[in-house]
């Protein structure tokens, strides 16, 4: 379902993501960790098409997304760390405006699915409030409301857990397990350990742009040396004494 070949992002002399080649089936719930600067969010923002990489390529649905853009950008959903919403629009109207990216503005199904979404992530009672009144948590679930409007195939999360209090947090696991077990690759970057270790049948392990690690957590263990344990000691052990540049500030430069 997601194929990365050799992809690759350079800026002037620094490379922040170097020759990654990943593949997550169809259905997975696949983590995505690594320590600041490994080239996690930049890794990302190409996979949702919003940097071009350097070189590589990026399959998705059977699609080369430098080919064909609109069509592979129409099959995923993606949730970035920071929540960029219009805040002079109320929660619903931005869901319908997101519908009109997508041209499910006359579909009739539209109205039950925008309401279907506001009430499972809890946000019915703040429909057609300005988004601007809105709190940190609130503003991330709405994003996650218009991630999964039209029913991504493929689901792009970054940080999902920023800002969100510890019932936000359990509800959005849950949905991201519903997603997965419904057919939907959810390919997800976080700092959360706790949150990889929970929810994540595999794993890949990014740092100072290359990927140094991957497979399920027993996997892991097995080549960090690790017999036993969470995927802490795991981590600490794969990726001492290196160090990483923040990519966040380069790749939205």
């Amino acid at each position: 379902m997601i194929e990365l070949l050799n992809l690759t992002k350079r800026y002037r002399d620094f490379t922040a993501v170097d020759h990654i080649s990943l593949e997550v089936p169809q259905g997975a719930l696949f983590g995505f960790l690594g320590p600041n600067g490994a080239g996690k969010t930049t890794t990302l923002k190409m996979m949702a098409g919003v940097l071009k990489p350097t070189s590589g390529r990026i399959i998705i649905n059977g699609m080369d997304l430098s080919r064909q853009p609109s069509e592979v950008k129409r099959c995923i959903g993606f949730i970035p760390d920071r929540p960029f919403l219009y805040e002079k629009l109320s929660g619903n109207e931005f869901l319908q405006f997101i519908a009109g990216l997508y041209r499910m503005n006359h579909a009739p199904y539209l109205g039950k699915r925008i309401v279907e979404l506001l009430e499972i992530f809890e946000l019915s009672h703040w429909a057609d409030e300005l988004i601007e009144s809105y709190s940190h948590g609130m503003k991330q679930r709405l994003v996650m409301c218009a991630a999964l409007l039209h029913k991504p195939k493929v689901l792009i999360v970054d940080e999902p857990m920023v800002g969100l209090d510890p019932k936000a947090a359990r509800l959005v696991k849950d949905i991201f397990k519903d997603q997965a077990e419904n057919g939907t690759t959810v390919f997800m970057s976080t700092h959360s350990l706790e949150v990889a270790q929970e929810v994540c049948q595999e794993i890949a392990i990014i740092q100072a742009g290359r990927v140094i690690a991957s497979g399920t957590p027993d996997n892991l263990r097995e080549k960090a040396g690790v017999a036993t344990g969470n995927l802490e000691k795991v981590f600490l052990k794969l990726t001492e004494g290196k160090t990483g540049i923040d990519e966040k500030s380069l790749s939205s430069s």
